[in-house]
């Protein structure tokens, strides 16, 4: 059986993968850390609002190279392998990145 296939809703990914989504979410976790510190110290609003463009760019940017390794791997094995209810469920992923 394949191992890089969703065909069983899990995916296996190289350490070197693991490690920099790991690392990607731990800044954005850093960053809500430090809105929540600025809100307790009743930062001024459009300060505030600022970081938190920031935290967005960030899972934009985090959404953005899970989707491409998504389409690479998962997506391009299951249409290879005739699975096309690939596609649909791609479209409703996007679809929900887009609201």
């Amino acid at each position: 059986m394949e191992h890089n296939c969703c065909c069983h809703k899990t995916k296996e990914r190289s350490p070197e993968e693991i490690k920099k989504l790991l690392n990607r979410l731990s800044r954005i976790e850093g960053q809500i850390r430090g809105i929540r510190g600025m809100v307790e110290k009743d930062a001024y609003c459009t300060d505030i609002l600022t970081q938190s463009a920031a935290v967005t760019a960030a899972m934009n940017a985090f959404n953005r190279d899970l989707l491409a390794s998504h389409i690479r791997t998962c997506v391009v094995t299951d249409i290879r392998a005739g699975k096309d209810e690939v596609i649909d469920e791609l479209v409703l992923t996007l679809q929900r990145l887009m609201k």
